[in-house]
């Protein structure tokens, strides 16, 4: 089956180039020019990506990818006007998986998604041959964890991360007690391929600290081990 990509571009000129070569390349494509009709259509069937503009006529960009990834893990490839390395950084933050500036070839664009599709298969084959679905005690606290379903819980309170946050908890809890570096981080929930700095990370894991701030959890169990890296301990 051709896996199915959802453009969201107002220009009609763009939306159509990029529509014939993605089809001609043996994808299958339906394009959208307002925010709000692509995701009344996403409510009812999801894609396999989408490829998205920041800047439409009705509604911002960056709400819609917020929104993409709230409710999916659908992979998501900002492509924008907006080269701004803040810009950049912002979209990454809300869980876009990659960021193409215009003007843009696209044969670089075909190499990005595909590049994005792999990350994602081998993230599913993994996860397909040994899921994480435990009990960890920290402490007197107790944390439960469904990798399948994107799922924690401390003390049975279901703490919500987005799909970034979730990945970045889930390698540590596999490396618990033990230093994961920002490069095997970024390596692992951006890809080879990311393009920006570790600040990123670090935003992303101060977040997961706010999220966990159950019993000073995300404080007291989240370390940071200066210039290195991170690591979740049990004790």
């Amino acid at each position: 089956m051709p896996k199915i990509i959802y453009i969201v571009e107002d220009d009609e000129n763009i939306l159509e180039i990029v529509s014939y070569n993605l089809e001609k390349n043996g994808y299958k494509i339906r394009g959208f020019q307002k925010g709000k009709d692509f995701l009344d259509y996403f409510e009812k069937k999801k894609p396999n990506m989408v490829i998205l503009d920041l800047m439409l006529p009705d509604m911002d960009g960056f709400d819609i990818c917020k929104e993409i990834k709230n409710k999916s893990s659908v992979p998501v490839i900002i492509l924008s006007a907006k080269g701004e390395e803040l810009d950049k950084v912002l979209g990454l933050e809300l869980g876009a998986d990659d960021y193409i500036v215009k003007p843009f070839g696209i044969r670089e664009l075909l190499a990005r998604i595909k590049n994005v599709f792999k990350r994602t298969d081998l993230s599913t084959t993994g996860k397909c041959q040994g899921f994480i679905k435990d009990n960890f005690n920290f402490g007197d606290i107790k944390l439960f964890i469904d990798e399948e379903n994107h799922e924690i819980f401390l003390d049975g309170i279901k703490i919500n991360l987005n799909p970034k946050e979730f990945e970045i908890l889930a390698f540590l809890i596999k490396n618990l007690n033990n230093l994961s570096t920002r490069t095997e981080l970024i390596k692992i929930v951006w890809g080879e391929d990311y393009f920006g700095d570790t600040r990123t990370l670090d935003v992303h894991i101060r977040r997961l600290r706010d999220k966990m701030s159950y019993n000073d959890f995300g404080k007291n169990f989240i370390k940071t081990v200066h210039r290195l890296g991170y690591k979740l301990v049990d004790k």
